[in-house]
């Protein structure tokens, strides 16, 4: 496969979900974002064959990189601007960052695996994303320093809707985060925070995800 096929996957499966998310097209600088970042280069080495196929792929550590059809679904659910700042929970691969980043202004990115962080960190600097800002830590309390920001996203499943990022997200804004126990079908969410504050949620789509780790229960 090549990433002209995994383009024409996705929008085949976004017309068969369509149901769901209420729509049968994605936005289309969501497609070429996907279309113009090389997904190979954020792969492991030996999974490389397969980084066009439209399915979650082995990173380490426990972890994934997720199918590219939900990585263009919860980009499209951000909504996102040129100008705009976003938030990002589980760099992972730094797959979703690379994404984002080419929609946005600025990514800041946390992940709690120094390794994997420290593995896109390098990532971003060989392939020129310079737009994205990393750290390794908790994700569940965000990153203050910055906030808020227009767009969150999380990139592995929490048990609730962590209330650090709700209030870290700007007025009009999005949260996209899948809720639910770890190995039980999870729920895809897009939490809205309207110009006054007042939030909604929404959900989405099924869908699993590894779990998001508090670590101060740890």
């Amino acid at each position: 496969m090549n990433q002209k096929q995994m383009i024409a996957d996705i929008e085949r499966e976004v017309k068969y979900t369509r149901s769901y998310i209420g729509k049968s097209k994605l936005d289309g600088r969501v497609m070429n974002a996907l279309a113009k970042v090389p997904r190979a280069e954020f792969v492991p080495g030996d999974a490389k064959s397969r980084a066009f196929v439209n399915g979650p792929l082995t990173i380490g550590y426990g972890q994934t990189i997720s199918q590219p059809y939900i990585v263009a679904l919860m980009t499209d659910l951000l909504e996102l601007k040129a100008e705009d700042t976003v938030l990002e929970i589980g760099t992972g691969s730094g797959y979703q960052a690379a994404i984002l980043s080419v929609l946005c202004k600025q990514v800041y990115s946390v992940e709690r695996i120094g390794a994997l962080s420290k593995t896109a960190t390098q990532h971003f600097k060989d392939l020129d994303y310079s737009n994205i800002v990393t750290r390794t830590g908790n994700g569940y309390q965000g990153w203050p320093e910055y906030s808020p920001y227009d767009g969150i996203i999380v990139t592995a499943a929490a048990s609730h809707i962590p209330e650090p990022l709700v209030e870290q997200l700007k007025p009009g804004g999005n949260l996209v985060i899948p809720i639910g126990p770890p190995s039980m079908p999870q729920e895809l969410m897009r939490v809205h925070k309207d110009a006054q504050g007042e939030v909604s949620v929404d959900s989405i789509l099924g869908v699993t995800f590894v779990p998001l780790v508090d670590e101060k229960y740890h």
